[in-house]
């Protein structure tokens, strides 16, 4: 017994690992789809998966989303799909997919990353044979039918809106209408629309036997014989879900996917649908279907709304391992600009290290060389350029800046005795007056000036990544907390999890920005003291120079 328990653990533990198995090792990414669905089981439900830069990785996928592939629970079954929006560059994407059975919880699996897969986006498969679906994605045109029939508008005299409930919209004034063709229906009808009206009043559809409009915000219906008025009215200037159905005879209406009324006598509706010629406000997704769509249907497409709570994305996975934690999720939510001020800001820390490491040692260099050139000069009694004479002296000292005034002293002592050892001079040679004193501390101080330019070459480089750096970082959080709300309010994917990743990924830009102005404040602080030490020392020397001229060379 105890055998048999151990087998039947393994074959569990078998069948776990295989029901989360990787699909296809030509796929490196995949991302989990939780599907809650209090409505109950669904058939053959069209379901938009809303991707952002909160939610997806658009990095990992190919440009165009080409290599998107939707697999079932099983890990196993492709479905059916199509790609309406992809927006690599704003890092935004609608994807339609067709689930033939759609429980109270479902999953299916989004994979991604493989930069050889040919596109597998399909319109005509993700809806079924009843279905004329119009998403209005078009730019300019009739609208298109995405679904399998081909039954495209006839007529369109509205205004398109680039931004809508999804993607692409409609836009209609009281004269302006969509005219849409007849769709062959097998004993039932349906049409689902998500609508926000400008007006509260005016004639929404028409078509043969078939009539809706809008009284005070009160939808009105008639098919047939019978009549419905919505029990719950709609708003203006909010996106509403509204569906009729007629089946076996009964109309039946439903707002925001509960049933809003249903009365007796129905009529399928006969001949070209008519939409808008009264209406004032947008449309967009429009379904029409020569079936009864059941009230499930109806809640499920409800339910994909702005509030929506239908679709929940899980955290990315690789054919790798994955690994990376918070940080992995927090790269994969970076926008473009965040990563274009995270690289700038990478250059800048780059070339501010270089600075630093780069002018510690030369100043050390100097500083060392500016003690051994001291130690010799203090050496000296009554010949000041006797280290000027020696080619020895000026390899030795060549880090020196007080060597290099010395020189210039030296030169400038050349030119005006005969002899630079004053032991060899009588009292009337010492002719350096006050005049030439002043001319040779001239020529140290611009020896000086030069001299700290030298120190100083660079440290401009500091300066601009201690001031520059902050607000550049904060210029990338700036632009990605916008495309993130941006994102947000065009995908109406409005939760903490679609927000977080965004925000914290733009803060990251800020957090670069500090890292990269941080430590070179502090290495700036750091060579700015080493640098005025060595200013005040050659300043220091040039007095004493000068006093040691004086003393030596003047009467």
């Amino acid at each position: 017994m105890r055998a048999l328990a151990v087998a039947i653990a393994l074959l569990l533990s078998l069948f776990a690992t295989a029901s989360h198995a990787w699909w296809d090792e030509d796929w490196t990414a995949r991302k989990k789809i939780t599907l809650s669905n209090p409505a109950g089981e669904v058939a053959d439900a069209p379901v938009l998966i809303r991707l952002h830069t909160g939610n997806f990785d658009f990095l990992s996928a190919n440009a165009d989303g080409s290599d998107l592939r939707v697999l079932a629970g099983d890990d196993a079954t492709e479905l059916a799909f199509h790609i309406e929006k992809w927006d690599g560059l704003n890092q935004l994407a609608l994807i339609w997919v067709r689930l033939p059975k759609l429980a109270a919880q479902a999953e299916a699996w989004l994979y991604f990353g493989n930069p050889e897969a040919p596109a597998a986006s399909n319109s005509k498969g993700t809806y079924d044979a009843a279905s004329a679906v119009f998403h209005f994605n078009e730019v300019a045109g009739n609208p298109v039918d995405s679904g399998p029939n081909g039954l495209s508008a006839a007529t369109f005299t509205g205004t398109r809106i680039a931004a809508s409930f999804a993607n692409g919209g409609a836009k209609f004034d009281a004269t302006q209408y969509l005219a849409l063709p007849a769709l062959s229906a097998d004993g039932g009808w349906s049409a689902s629309m998500w609508l926000k009206p400008a007006a509260l009043g005016g004639s929404l559809m028409r078509a043969g036997g078939f009539s809706a409009g809008l009284a005070d915000g009160t939808l009105n219906v008639q098919a047939g014989a019978a009549s419905v008025a919505a029990a719950t009215p709609l708003v203006d200037g909010k996106w509403q879900h509204v569906a009729v159905v007629v089946e076996a005879g009964v109309l039946k209406l439903y707002i925001d996917g509960k049933p809003a009324g249903e009365a007796g006598g129905a009529t399928v509706p006969s001949g070209p649908l008519t939409v808008g010629k009264g209406y004032s406000g947008e449309a967009d997704e429009i379904q029409l279907a020569g079936t009864a769509r059941s009230a499930a249907w109806i809640a499920v497409a409800a339910a994909q709304g702005p509030a929506g709570t239908l679709v929940a994305l899980g955290e990315d996975e690789s054919s790798e391992g994955g690994g990376g934690g918070i940080w992995r999720t927090l790269f994969q939510a970076l926008t473009l600009d965040g990563w274009i001020a995270i690289g700038v800001l990478a250059v800048m820390l780059v070339i501010a290290v270089w600075v630093m490491i780069a002018k510690a040692f030369y100043v050390n260099r100097v500083d060392q060389a500016n003690r051994a050139f001291l130690d010799r000069f203090r050496e000296l009694s009554s010949d000041l350029g006797a280290l000027d004479r020696s080619t020895q002296m000026a390899d030795a000292f060549r880090y020196s800046p007080l060597y290099r005034l010395y020189h210039i002293a030296a030169l400038e002592l050349s030119h005006r005795v005969k002899d630079t050892d004053a032991s060899h001079l009588a009292d009337q040679d010492k002719n350096l007056s006050p005049q030439a004193l002043d001319s040779i501390r001239a020529s140290l101080d611009t020896g000086l000036v030069r001299e700290s330019g030298l120190l100083t070459r660079l440290m401009v480089l500091l300066t601009i990544a201690i001031s520059g750096g902050p607000f550049i970082g904060l210029l990338g959080t700036v632009l990605g907390v916008m495309i993130t709300f941006a994102v947000i309010a065009a995908t109406g994917d409005v939760n903490v999890n679609a927000i977080a990743p965004g925000i914290a990924a733009a803060l990251m830009a800020t957090a670069a920005g500090m890292a990269v102005a941080i430590p070179a404040l502090f290495g700036y602080n750091y060579l700015n003291s080493r640098i005025k030490t060595i200013t005040s020392d050659m300043r220091v020397f040039i007095d004493e120079l000068v006093t040691k001229l004086a003393e030596n060379y003047s009467r």
